[in-house]
């Protein structure tokens, strides 16, 4: 799920378009697990994502980034300028 990378970290993320709210919704079948607000239209579900992340392991939008699975509900995100225990410890509070 989460793995340590030279400039920060990647992340394995599951995420369930249209629901109630955005939000980190704990792990499903070894991935973080997202929940989000937005439809996976015109880019706008991957956006709220990005922004999700950002908020939960507090670094700015744009150190956050798609790295595969654009168009798929399995994504790797990496995340740059944080460690690996800074960011288990964000995703656990």
């Amino acid at each position: 799920m989460l793995q340590q990378s030279p400039d920060g970290v990647v992340i394995t993320v599951r995420v369930i378009p249209r629901a109630g709210r955005s939000e980190v919704a704990g792990t499903r079948d070894g991935a973080l697990l997202v929940r989000l607000n937005a439809a996976p239209v015109d880019g706008a579900a991957n956006a709220e994502l990005i922004e999700v992340l950002s908020e939960a392991l507090g670094v700015p939008k744009r150190a956050v980034t798609i790295a595969s699975g654009e168009r798929a509900r399995r994504k790797t995100v990496r995340v740059a300028g944080i460690s690996l225990e800074q960011a288990n410890a964000a995703l656990a509070s």
